[in-house]
């Protein structure tokens, strides 16, 4: 069976223009490829071939190995390879489109029918790791063979498919089997350009904390020259050391300041955010605890040189080991202790740096790293005895210090608060939530100290606030399992009878839905455009369900057993089968996912971060990758609000117009939301959230959205690739005849693979809606990938930090 009738090769006409040299090493490296995967027969037999491919439905591998065994004998030789290969990755894009035919026309008879489609579409949703019920991919079917099959005959000719193909300009030139990484040798390494520090944009973007940073080392200079020239008489180990115990002197008492949260909270509500680096209080805060530890060393050597030459010389009646370890020379203020206190301090600061290493976080050993840190007190202490001047440093910062800490822990240990309702969502997310203090006033995108004595007494830790603020009754959080305590968190919640969970779950429901339809400022300003009365209404009732609950009603339909949805690996998406958005009381009731208790717990906050400077900003980019969604999602409801509060209706004509674009509570002219999850189940966190937010603007044009949505889902394969076209093709012709998206419902198309930042950021450049800032809470690897791009577009960015 031969791939086309005169199979394309590297030279042929509508192949790439690579030269001779190219051509051979792609020759030579396709064929060492060829003999890591070969047995000793030299051929490559199915199993082998799908292990190679990387294709996770066999589908797909059995169909590609039958196109590529020309001979037919049930085996791919060097050569069938080599003229298979060459047709995917440099053949002309009829002889690819020829290809891709024959793989979908599963019994050979030159024509696709919908049967075959269908097959096809099933294999493709499996390889993309997207799951949906066995109508909605009866539709997907319908909607492509339907839009393909233009002569009505029932089946798809190769003229039809191409004429379809041919919508997706560029699909065609680029279609290649993306999955098969050997295919292609490695690139060429990229010519080497001057290091990110080194170029304008870079300086421009961290002025800020390149100011801060040039100062601090100038400080530290000028502390260590005037100590050490004050000492120049005694010598130059008695200068080294004075003088890496002067900058000591500073170091130890000002890292205090950078713990501060509450006063760097007030900071960031007043002009001097604009001046100090406060979202990179962290990484100074570790700067200065290198820097503790490296002077010390020094000044540690320093002194133990200075006692062998003194010991050496026979200057003092004292033995080097008795210079170094007791108070009987009589070195210090008090009582002669600064030796011994010395080697505490040393050893103390070692023990610190070693614990508080990532390998000992974040390996679920987190209390080690809190016990040894709360040694700054003894710390403290000991620096007190060991420099006679070190009190006089710590004054200032260490009152402040001690009255924020002693401010926390009455606020926190006031009155303890209660958890009311737990939902346990996908991909081991919790959510929590919990009994609002009364005196508790946040901002979006701050975050607060948590602390759950069932599941560790001694324990706080950081998380972000998902619930908007003008929700007055409760706060939200969104906890995903990533250590030990996220994790024993998730899990005592999954037991049949967790402790602390209310019995009377009916009654405690009622109660908390009608407190949270209770906030009628949360209701968004009716519309009076051209909607029906019936949409109004729907819209409406929606509203106060979902502004306090998002992302519960959807969980609740996964015990759904009149559903019959295609399994895959990543299960089926919460949100078939719900018969409603606010879905069945009953049904939730009974939920094994979903709990009303009265679970004892304590909260220190709230902190700010840089995401409040979102609604300062002209044009705003929201980039959130995972659950990295969570500060943008008490962001996204409180803009919004703000959003609707401009909006006025004229009671004659119901004309409706926005004014006061610019002021003191809002700046913003656009937002841009993007959300990049790995799989399809990650959207049902927040999905019925973005709904609302859609269902909120649906009256705008849709050229004129103040916000908009960008959906990725990087296990999705695109449209480029021959195991994905079809169903790419499929869904978006659906999403385009039904208003909405397949795979998460909402009128945004989610699409496939990771973002074209290149491409995303030109966009928003295009839109010239005011200067633009970028904020982004996810992975560091992603972050440093967006850094490089807002420096090249001259775009702010910040990132979320704890």
């Amino acid at each position: 069976m031969r791939l086309t009738e005169e199979p394309a090769g590297p030279d042929s006409e509508g192949c790439r223009g690579t030269s001779a040299e190219e051509d051979a090493k792609w020759l030579q490296w396709v064929t060492q490829q060829f003999k890591n995967i070969a047995g000793k027969d030299r051929q490559i037999n199915l199993q082998e071939f799908k292990r190679a491919l990387n294709v996770k439905e066999s589908f797909f591998a059995e169909r590609f190995f039958t196109l590529f065994d020309l001979d037919g004998n049930g085996t791919i030789t060097l050569e069938e390879l080599q003229e298979a290969l060459t047709l995917l990755t440099r053949g002309h894009p009829m002889d690819k489109l020829k290809f891709l035919f024959q793989v979908y026309d599963v019994d050979g008879n030159g024509s696709i029918d919908p049967d075959e489609l269908r097959t096809v579409l099933l294999s493709c949703l499996r390889e993309s790791a997207i799951s949906l019920p066995e109508e909605k991919l009866d539709q997907l079917t319908l909607a492509l063979f339907q839009s393909a099959d233009k002569d009505c005959s029932g089946a798809i000719t190769f003229d039809e498919l191409r004429d379809e193909l041919q919508q997706f300009p560029g699909v065609m030139e680029n279609l290649t089997i993306s999955a098969a990484c050997w295919l292609t040798p490695p690139a060429n390494r990229r010519p080497l350009h001057r290091p990110r520090p080194l170029t304008a944009a870079y300086w421009h973007n961290h002025r800020n904390q390149l100011l801060c940073l040039a100062t601090y080392t100038g400080l530290q200079v000028l502390l260590f020259v005037l100590a050490a020239n004050a000492h120049r008489a005694l010598g130059a180990s008695i200068m080294v050391a004075k003088g890496c115990g002067q900058c000591l002197n500073f170091n130890c008492s000002f890292i205090a300041v950078l713990m501060l949260r509450r006063c760097l909270t007030w900071l960031r509500a007043t002009w001097l955010t604009q001046v100090l680096p406060l979202d990179y209080v962290i990484q100074f805060h570790q700067l200065m605890g290198y820097m503790v530890v490296g002077l010390s060393l020094v000044h540690t050597v320093a002194h133990v040189v200075n006692f062998a030459l003194l010991a050496q010389s026979g200057a003092s009646p004292f033995q080097f080991w008795e210079l170094l370890l007791t108070t009987w020379p009589g070195i210090g203020w008090v009582h002669g202790s600064a030796s011994p206190t010395g080697v505490a301090l040393l050893l103390l600061l070692l023990l610190m740096v070693i614990c508080s290493s990532p390998c000992v976080r974040r390996s679920g050993h987190f209390q080690v790293f809190y016990w040894t840190h709360l040694s700054y007190l003894p710390l403290w202490i000991l620096l007190i005895l060991h420099g006679p001047n070190f009190w006089k440093w710590l004054l200032v910062p260490g009152i402040l210090f001690l009255l924020e800490k002693a401010m926390g822990l009455i606020k926190s240990r006031m009155a303890p608060l209660s958890i009311v309702e737990v939902n346990l969502l996908p991909s081991k997310v919790t959510h929590l939530i919990i009994q609002r203090p009364p005196l508790f006033h946040y901002r979006p995108g701050d975050y607060l100290y948590l602390n759950i004595p069932t599941i560790a007494r001694y324990e706080w830790h950081p998380f972000t606030i998902s619930s908007a603020p003008e929700q007055k009754d409760t706060i939200e959080l969104h906890i995903r399992s990533q250590g030990q305590w996220t994790n024993r968190l998730y899990e005592s919640f999954k037991v049949s009878d967790p402790v602390g969970c209310d019995s009377k779950r009916l009654s405690r429901s009622l109660r908390m839905r009608r407190s949270q339809r209770r906030p009628q400022d949360l209701q968004p300003q009716p519309s009076h455009s051209c909607t029906s009365a019936q949409d109004a209404e729907s819209s409406s009732k929606n509203v106060a369900m979902e502004l306090m609950s998002y992302g519960t009603e959807e969980l609740q339909c996964q015990g759904d057993k009149d559903q019959d949805p295609i399994k895959t690996e990543e299960g089926t998406p919460a949100w078939w089968g719900a018969s409603s958005q606010g879905g069945d009381l009953a049904s939730e009731m009974s939920s094994e996912n979903h709990r009303f208790c009265n679970i004892k717990c304590y909260v220190d906050g709230p902190y700010g971060t840089s995401t409040r400077r979102i609604f300062a900003s002209e044009h705003a980019v929201l980039i959130g990758a995972g659950i990295g969604i969570t500060p943008f999602a008490s962001i996204l409801q409180s803009i919004m609000h703000r959003h609707q509060k401009r909006k006025h209706v004229c009671p004659s004509c119901q004309h409706s117009w926005m004014e006061g674009l610019q002021d003191h509570d809002m700046k913003l002219h656009k937002v841009d939301f993007i959300w990049i999850n790995r799989d399809q189940r990650s959207f049902e966190w927040f999905v019925s959230l973005l709904t609302k937010l859609e269902m909120d603007q649906a009256q705008e044009a849709q050229d004129d959205h103040f916000l908009e949505l960008h959906m990725y889902m990087t296990s999705a394969l695109g449209k480029n690739d021959m195991k994905a076209i079809g169903l790419q093709m499929a869904l978006d012709l659906l999403a385009k005849k039904e208003k909405k998206d397949s795979i998460t419902g909402l009128q945004t198309r989610t699409q496939p693979g990771r973002p074209d930042w290149s491409k995303v950021f030109q966009k928003v450049a295009a839109a010239k809606k005011g200067k633009v800032q970028v904020f982004f809470c996810g992975s560091p690897a992603l972050a440093k990938v967006l850094k490089g791009h807002c420096e090249q577009f001259g775009f702010k960015f910040f990132q979320e930090n704890f």
